[in-house]
């Protein structure tokens, strides 16, 4: 479609009908959304994990990906940390009028062929059109349910002392990859994003060790802010190795340049997986035979002491304690 978003595209009349018939209807379509009764007709069984979101990420288009497919990368993840199976998503647009109808379907070809790669279904949906400045282009919020495959399922609460700590890659490329596009900065290398659904290397690490502990992706506050709440849910301590922490040469370079820590940085293609640590290694081949986990690593380990908190070692052998992110480092990162 071509031309400006009118706030007659939300008025529920014709222009309503045509936004969703030539464009959400078009790249959504499937036979549950076809049906277009108020709800969707869902038949599910056994226990359900269900997360909600809302991505207001500027600029709207970045390296490595743009909102459509961040807003269902996402949720596609948190639902899949619950050891789930992601099946149906829901959307909710919140549009600009004045919104250029091309940059709107982009979007909306992006979500729709995240939603198809990941395995799940968009059954529901809603468009609001709200005037000029009431709004910044495009939000959008997306509910995902799935089937939770495993039991007990992983939690926040189950780390253990004991435990070790795997991460599925470099830190902090997501974070960056906004801020850079964002402030028009140029690195010697690109900056992309990690943006990327989890789902399915999480069923792979799960079919191999049915008893992960703990799943969590690093997003909004990184790395450092995630252990923390892991820390504080279990009442335990999170030991980690500021050496074995991978990030990206490039990441690191900006991060240096800019002075931020890529610890605190979001990411929206990794996750945490905390296992009893006979099951490490098991976990750990799983992740590297897959695109998505190649540069999976052990970063640490669980203790009793210090309840609560991230003790980190640095290279040169000193530890500090890694608080929780004060604030908001970057807005708008998701």
């Amino acid at each position: 479609m071509s031309g400006r978003l009118l706030l007659d595209h939300g008025s529920g009349g014709k222009a309503s009908q045509r936004l969703v018939a030539e464009m959400f209807m078009r790249h959504f379509d499937n036979e549950i959304l076809r049906v277009m009764d108020d709800a969707a007709y869902l038949d599910i069984s056994g226990p359900l994990a269900v997360s909600t979101d809302t991505f207001t990420v500027d600029p709207i288009f970045f390296p490595g990906g743009d909102i459509g497919a961040l807003s269902v990368h996402g949720t596609v993840n948190d639902v899949s940390m619950l050891g789930a199976t992601p099946l149906f998503l829901t959307c909710g647009f919140v549009l600009e009028e004045g919104l250029d109808l091309g940059d709107l379907e982009r979007v909306v070809v992006s979500m729709g062929r995240a939603a198809r790669e990941a395995g799940v279904r968009i059954v529901a949906g809603d468009t609001k059109v709200v005037p000029r400045g009431a709004a910044d282009k495009i939000f959008i919020n997306t509910t995902g349910i799935g089937t939770v495959r495993v039991s007990p399922a992983p939690s926040g609460r189950r780390a253990a002392p004991g435990d070790a700590i795997l991460l599925t890659g470099s830190m902090g490329d997501h974070g960056l990859a906004i801020l850079s596009t964002r402030q028009g900065l140029s690195f010697e290398s690109p900056v992309v994003s990690d943006c990327a659904s989890l789902n399915f290397l999480v069923g792979k690490v799960l079919d191999a060790v049915p008893d992960v502990h703990v799943l969590r992706d690093p997003t909004r506050g990184g790395l450092a802010t995630t252990l923390n709440e892991i820390a504080g849910q279990s009442g335990v301590g999170c030991f980690i190795e500021e050496s074995r922490i991978p990030v990206d040469p490039a990441v690191a370079g900006g991060c240096a340049v800019l002075g931020l820590d890529p610890l605190y940085l979001a990411n929206e293609g990794k996750f945490i997986c905390i296992v009893p640590e006979a099951d490490a290694e098991a976990a750990l081949a799983v992740m590297r035979a897959d695109a998505l986990g190649r540069g999976a690593c052990r970063i640490g380990e669980v203790r009793a002491d210090y309840p609560g908190k991230v003790v980190m070692t640095t290279p040169l052998g000193g530890q500090r304690l890694l608080g929780m992110l004060e604030g908001e480092q970057l807005p708008r990162i998701c």
